[in-house]
């Protein structure tokens, strides 16, 4: 699903401008990307929590060369989907 086709989904469902619909969305994304980068957890009811952790450093190997690299350690986010939902699917 493309930007333009989660604002109409959400213009239609909640009666919404398509103005208005696109201005909610990125009232969330940015919210949402401001939580993240404080750290902090997001949990929305019947889709699944969001949160973040910290990958630990570790060595890799590229495949082709044979030549092990290191790779830093990085935060990343993880979700885990809420019960209910792999039903819907």
């Amino acid at each position: 699903m493309t930007k333009k086709e989660l604002v109409n989904a959400i213009a239609e469902n909640a009666e919404l401008s398509m103005k208005d619909a696109n201005n909610a969305l990125n009232s969330f994304v940015d919210a949402f990307g401001g939580a993240m980068k404080k750290g902090e957890r997001i949990q929305l009811p019947g889709m699944g929590t969001f949160k973040v952790t910290t990958r630990s450093a570790r060595v890799v190997r590229n495949p082709q060369t044979g030549e092990k690299l290191n790779v830093p350690a990085k935060k990343v986010v993880k979700f885990k989907a809420a019960p209910g939902l792999s039903t819907k699917l």
